[in-house]
């Protein structure tokens, strides 16, 4: 698609903001978005994250998109907001440069894989699953029985595979030895303040900081910068009523569990 004020788009910045439990749906408008900021040519992305993280391959997908937007000459700057965690980390590390509020929790670099054994509960209410299966290790996380060894050593191997390449991501994006990034993500979260100290983070300060260093990277005018937010997620159906926004929350939170129940995941879970 040609966009008639292309040339316009120049003279701006645009603005994504990830916000919430990165999942599929978060990855489909944030690509969508990151196609529009190639599109229209912007010298400037400010990447707002807001974020506890989500699940590995969206994020990996959304990271990969902010390389490539950078290898085409565009510069890209992070703002951590309230929290920016684990995936939220992830996709961060893509930008040129990160700045953070002292007080934003970050970190949680590392991978959670959760199931649930239900198998007392369900003999107590009767309930017994019948399996039929082609391999040894096909209902592994079944609900009804409790992990065996084996498949406790399977997982393990592939979080073990996908934490270092967390850790090969952040020490490529930060630069910084891997064997570095390994003493510090083991899980834990930190202050921004802390965030920078291990040189997580570039600088600390709010979005606004985090808007004019984008704008000087690109030279563009600091006072004068437009700023164009793309991407933005739908508003729910019921908004304005009466608590509509507790409806919302909750169907959020539903949501994100259905998606994110069973997967490897780059996630804060306190």
């Amino acid at each position: 698609m040609i966009w008639p004020w292309r040339r316009k788009s120049r003279r701006t910045m645009a603005r994504i903001a990830i916000e919430g439990a990165i999942t599929g749906s978060t990855r489909r408008r944030v690509l969508k978005a990151l196609k529009e900021v190639q599109e229209r040519e912007f010298p400037a992305l400010l990447l707002r994250i807001d974020s506890p993280g989500g699940t590995v391959g969206d994020s990996q997908e959304i990271h990969a998109a902010l390389l490539r937007l950078r290898e085409k000459g565009c510069h890209v700057v992070a703002s951590f907001g309230n929290i920016s965690a684990s995936g939220g980390v992830y996709v961060g590390v893509a930008a040129e440069t990160i700045v953070s509020n002292p007080g934003t929790i970050t970190g949680s670099i590392g991978v959670i894989l959760r199931g649930n054994n239900l198998s007392k509960l369900l003999d107590r209410v009767g309930v017994k699953f019948e399996t039929v299966k082609s391999g040894a290790f096909k209902d592994i996380l079944s609900p009804d029985r409790a992990l065996g060894a084996e498949e406790r050593e399977l997982l393990q191997a592939l979080i073990d595979s996908s934490y270092e390449q967390f850790v090969a991501a952040v020490a490529e994006g930060r630069k910084l030895d891997p064997s570095r990034v390994r003493e510090f993500a083991d899980g834990r979260v930190f202050s921004g303040a802390q965030a920078k100290d291990l040189g997580l983070v570039d600088e600390l300060g709010d979005e606004e900081r985090a808007r004019v260093l984008a704008a000087q990277l690109a030279d563009l005018d600091e006072e004068r910068c437009r700023v164009v937010t793309l991407g933005k997620p739908r508003k729910p159906l019921l908004q304005g009523l009466s608590g509509s926004h507790l409806l919302a929350r909750i169907q959020e939170l539903v949501t994100v569990e259905m998606e994110l129940s069973g997967q490897p995941l780059w996630l804060f879970r306190p």
